[in-house]
Formats: structure tokens, C-alpha cells, sequence
């Protein structure tokens, strides 16, 4: 006779398993790529996805009884023990208290980025414009413009599917975002009209020679595209973006940028010759720079 942890309706699909059982299959299934500290998180993220729990309830009783699609549970393990992110895997991720959709041609939202958020919105508490460059999921613009309600918010992106996932986010979240598409290479003139108090951006910036020492669930499954650039031009989105906020920006407006830690000097100097300064560096929590401010001379 099966067990009420491990039964299955065999017309729901739905399997009756014990909490600590199903934590216990999902944590084996990241085991090889992740430390068991990581690992317990992801599956905690994955177990209150499938079951509709809290996760305050799936830590307090191992052995209470709990249901999860068994389809799912199944795939859900395959994913993550192919390094798929567990963000792909259950469909959205945490930014700033907010909950945004992402899908796997969408970079997941970072902690150092929600840093950088929190600089904007503490320093530009009297814009009137802002612009988000290569806004992906939405997450920076759409938490500006949740935020800092008395600003326009404007969002460029080049990547049709980000488009349509910004969009998305926006309209679950009921903020008003101007998106548009636009390459930050090339037209961001074209699209917006200016003038704005602060651009801000988390462009490419992963030398494509880091690639091969990244993390698999990194390197294998977000989008090249919002990550890596040439190592012979490493501030190429940044170059652009600061040419282009010579003609975009109100006198002595700001750019805010996300950056690689082992890049700030060279930023600082490009900055300085494209007619910004002072650039100010931050670090993040864990001490290295990786984020950037600068005014329009």
C-alpha cells in the first residue's frame, strides 16, 4: 500500500508527498552545481512554487503532508538539474518587494542592481524624466516609476522578447512606463525625445573571454546578448550611452550605471573624456565597485 507521502492521484496528476521529502528531491537535484546553503534556497523557492505554501510552512514541519502537480515537480527537477535558474523555472523572481515575470531570452534581476535602483531613487527624488536603457524585464524602470510618481519614466530595449515581458510586467504592476524600442547603440535620439534629468543603465559588460569561468545557469541560459561584449571593446554600451546623453540630458543630468568590478577605472576615465565628471563609484555589499554616477560637464 503506497504511503500518503509518496501516493498519487492518478487522475489529477497531483502526488501527496511529506514537505521534507519534497525538499529533499529538489535539493538532490541541485546538489552538483550548487553549495548546500544555495541549494536549500532553491528549494525552498521551488517547493512553495509547486505547493502554494509559505515557506515559514515548509520549514516548520518536515513531515507534515503537503500536494504538488507531479508533472511539474518532475520537470521542475530535470530544469534545475540541467542549470536552468530556478527564476526560469518557476517563471518570475523578487525585485525591490515587487515580483516580476522573466523568461529565459530576459537577464534575471540581480541584488547589486536593486543597489543601484535604490541610488536613483534616493538622489533623484525631484526628476522629472528618467530613462532606462536596456530595461529588460522592466525591473529598474518599473520600480522608478512606482516609486518616484512624480517622473515620467521612459524604457529602451532592443530584444523583442524582453519588449513584450516589460510590457507585461508593467501592466501587472499598474505603473505607467513610456517602452519603446530602441538599440543603445545606435538611435536612442530617435526614439526619445529629450531633454532628461538621468539615464540609467545596466548594459552589457561580461568581457566574452569571462564566459567559459562563469557559472553554467549563467553562461547557458540568459540571453548572450544582455551580458557579454568584445574584450578588444569592453565600454562599447557605456561609450554609447554617454555620446548619446551629451545630446539627451538636461545641463549637469546624470548617468547611473551598473558596472564590472574590474572595470571602474577605465569607465572613470571615458567618462571624464566624453565630458562627464565627477564620476562617483560605489561599491556593493560585497565590497567591490559596481556601480557608477556621473554629471553632465
Amino acid at each position: 500500500m503506497k504511503t500518503p507521502e509518496s501516493a498519487s492521484d492518478q487522475r489529477s496528476g497531483m502526488l501527496r508527498i511529506a514537505v521534507g521529502e519534497l525538499l529533499a528531491r529538489l535539493r538532490r537535484a541541485v546538489a552538483a552545481l550548487y553549495d548546500p546553503r544555495e541549494g536549500r534556497s532553491i528549494a525552498l523557492l521551488v517547493a512553495a512554487e509547486l505547493t502554494g505554501l509559505p515557506t515559514h510552512r515548509l520549514l516548520t514541519d518536515p513531515q507534515a503532508p503537503c500536494c504538488a502537480d507531479g508533472e511539474r515537480l518532475r520537470r521542475a527537477e530535470r530544469e534545475l538539474a540541467a542549470g536552468r535558474p530556478v527564476q526560469y523555472v518557476v517563471g518570475h523572481t523578487e525585485f525591490c518587494g515587487r515580483r516580476f515575470r522573466v523568461t529565459e531570452g530576459v537577464l534575471v534581476p540581480r541584488p547589486e542592481t536593486e543597489e543601484l535602483v535604490d541610488w536613483v531613487r534616493r538622489d533623484e527624488r525631484t526628476a522629472r524624466r528618467l530613462l532606462d536603457i536596456g530595461t529588460g524585464s522592466g525591473c529598474i524602470a518599473a520600480t522608478l516609476a512606482a516609486e518616484l510618481p512624480g517622473a515620467e519614466i521612459c524604457a529602451a530595449e532592443i530584444s523583442d522578447e524582453a519588449l513584450a515581458v516589460a510590457a507585461q510586467n508593467f501592466a501587472a504592476l499598474q505603473v505607467a512606463v513610456d517602452l519603446r524600442r530602441a538599440d543603445a547603440l545606435d538611435g536612442l535620439e530617435k526614439a526619445f525625445d529629450g531633454p532628461f534629468d538621468a539615464i540609467v543603465s545596466n548594459p552589457p559588460y561580461v568581457p566574452a573571454s569571462d564566459r567559459a569561468a562563469m557559472h553554467p545557469n549563467v553562461r547557458d541560459h540568459e540571453p548572450a546578448l544582455a551580458l557579454f561584449v568584445p574584450d578588444d571593446d569592453p565600454l562599447k554600451f557605456y561609450r554609447a550611452i554617454a555620446r548619446a546623453g551629451r545630446r539627451m540630458l538636461r545641463p549637469h543630468g546624470k548617468l547611473y550605471f551598473e558596472i564590472y568590478e574590474r572595470a571602474a577605472r577605465d569607465l572613470v576615465r571615458m567618462l571624464d573624456a566624453e565630458g562627464y565628471g565627477p564620476t562617483v563609484v560605489r561599491e556593493d555589499l560585497f565590497g567591490k565597485p559596481r556601480m557608477a554616477c556621473s554629471s553632465l560637464k
